[in-house]
């Protein structure tokens, strides 16, 4: 008898200490930050009203800014398909092949298989991950696809682009549809307005989300890049109607309501999100995913005014972004430590309560006690090494060499696009501090200060002081040519690229030149760009779709 007593007190006692383990790590689990990062496409510095104009008025997306930390020294690659490869992976583009251009339509790769995604270390801590909107990181074989990939679900695009109302991609001279719910096309979505779509989707997965588990939850929006040639910009009339008296030309006007519809959608997630009850414990990052294409650049009319440059250039017109990340838990101010979008992996991978010493690899810095407590946590990066456009560039301290073919000119184009582009979007009649009480009460001003954030004017007029770059041009400028002679600038005093510093600063010139050369020996070979005839659309039932599956 006593010995089965003994026994059934062994027994007992690890039960009990399997049910606390249990319950401690349901508990650690349910305490984990839900984390919703929202990617803006082609927006441009000067687009977003935190930053100093008040042409495109974005009141929802700056009461989280303004209540957050702006990320105002941030860099990304100068196009969309290596900044979200850097996004996911922790790792520089020259390091997973994405170094020169994006993925088309017809290509046989994508993202490197074997790259490990942050949705994957994600659900290693038990997340539940969904994407919705745009992938752009491959699509020829299922392999390549979000739900393959580390995503529980995914509805948007696999491709770059498309009509923002029939989901049809046009490239080269292909046509075809482009809209899924996970592996199956949806032509539910024929029809209604991509950045509808992708708002809706994002709020039925937050009203559905089981807490018990965080969440993380990418939504990589389309606007405001082109949709097809035929016609380039689209927006819902309500929304531009808004500007029918603000913005006399049409093209900007229509670029504005995108931006707008942008805008409105992210009040919505926000809404749903402090209606959900999960504002308390959630992380919310924004970012563009690389400059804007100002003045009909690229068949649209953006701005990154007073910076220097267009998307596709390694100006910081085309790679430094608008970018903010707000939580309860983080103190709001304007930053200016230098941050870039490899970064994010490890900065909410340790935010999320993981080990760095678990990410094997990658480039990415962790920025978490960055946020915190202000302790910098970079002081150098690479913008980008492309051996096929023959250019690079590189940031050390305030000094940023630039070198090769820097301008569209020399990459093949019409123009050479290596400027300073508006509009400015200010006027002596309007400031971005007459904004504020529309901020407050916009749509997610109020979700905000029903979840206890409390809007203090006076500090918020001070941000958007901050966070406005302002570059006075010098009567007399040093001129730079990059594709002769290598251009060096100081962009801590000259963050406009006005004066070329080269023959003043030889030995620091040097110094970075050698740093590019010894990176560059650690650069992989760039994705083949051949779109095969296989892929195209026609023979698909006129969709875009995993074709190389069906070989």
């Amino acid at each position: 008898m006593l010995t089965n007593g003994i026994h059934f007190l062994i027994l007992l006692l690890i039960e009990l200490l399997l049910f606390t383990t249990i319950s401690q790590s349901q508990s650690t689990c349910s305490q984990k930050p839900n984390i919703i990062f929202i990617v803006a496409d082609d927006v441009g510095w000067n687009d977003f009203s935190f930053h100093g104009s008040p042409q495109i008025p974005t009141p929802n997306i700056d009461s989280l800014a303004l209540s957050g930390i702006i990320l105002n020294n941030y860099y990304a690659s100068p196009l969309c398909t290596p900044t979200r490869g850097a996004i996911l992976t922790g790792k520089h583009p020259i390091h997973i092949r994405l170094q020169h251009y994006v993925v088309l339509g017809g290509m046989v790769d994508g993202l490197p298989l074997e790259e490990k995604l942050f949705p994957e270390y994600l659900k290693e801590l038990g997340y539940a991950t969904h994407l919705v909107g745009k992938w752009h990181l491959g699509h020829a074989r299922r392999l390549y696809t979000p739900t393959f990939r580390g995503f529980d679900s995914h509805y948007g695009n696999w491709l770059g682009k498309q009509d923002h109302y029939s989901h049809f991609n046009k490239e080269n001279l292909w046509n075809g549809y482009d809209l899924r719910r996970n592996m199956e096309v949806d032509y539910d979505g024929f029809g209604n307005y991509t950045t509808k779509l992708y708002t809706s989707e994002a709020i039925r997965l937050i009203e559905n989300h089981q807490t018990e588990s965080p969440l993380f939850l990418m939504i990589n929006h389309i606007v405001a890049h082109t949709g097809n040639t035929d016609e380039p910009l689209q927006a819902p009339r309500k929304n531009t109607k808004k500007f029918s008296n603000s913005i006399r030309f049409i093209p900007r006007r229509i670029y504005a309501g995108m931006v707008d519809a942008l805008d409105e959608s992210v009040g919505k997630v926000i809404k749903a999100l402090e209606k959900a009850g999960m504002l308390d414990n959630t992380i919310i990052v924004f970012t563009s995913d690389n400059g804007g294409s100002p003045e009909g650049h690229g068949d649209t009319y953006g701005s990154n005014w007073p910076l220097r440059g267009v998307k596709n250039s390694l100006w910081e017109g085309g790679t430094r972004v608008a970018g903010f990340i707000w939580s309860k838990l983080l103190p709001q101010r304007v930053s200016m430590d230098l941050m870039h979008v490899q970064d994010w992996l490890p900065t909410l991978y340790e935010a999320a309560g993981g080990y760095i010493s678990n990410l094997l690899g990658i480039d990415g810095v962790s920025q978490w006690k960055t946020f915190e407590e202000g302790i910098p946590a970079r002081t150098e990066f690479l913008y980008n090494i492309d051996d096929v456009y023959n250019n690079s560039a590189f940031r050390s301290g305030p000094w940023k060499v630039l070198q090769g073919n820097a301008s569209n000119l020399d990459l093949g184009g019409t123009e050479l696009w290596d400027s300073w582009y508006g509009p400015s979007g200010r006027s002596k009649r309007n400031s971005v501090h007459d904004l504020i009480p529309k901020i407050i009460k916009s749509t997610a001003g109020r979700a905000l200060s029903r979840a206890g954030v409390i809007f203090n004017e006076a500090k918020m007029k001070i941000q958007q002081t901050e966070a406005e770059v302002k570059c006075k041009k010098p009567k007399e400028s040093t001129k730079c040519d990059p594709y002769n002679t290598p251009c060096l600038f100081n962009i801590a005093k000259d963050p406009c690229e006005y004066n070329n510093l080269a023959s003043e600063e030889p030995a620091i010139l040097l110094k970075l030149l050698s740093v590019i050369n010894e990176m560059n020996r650690t650069a992989l070979e760039p994705l083949d760009l051949y779109n095969h005839p296989e892929a195209d659309p026609q023979l698909w039932n006129n969709t875009w779709t995993n074709w190389k599956d069906y070989d």
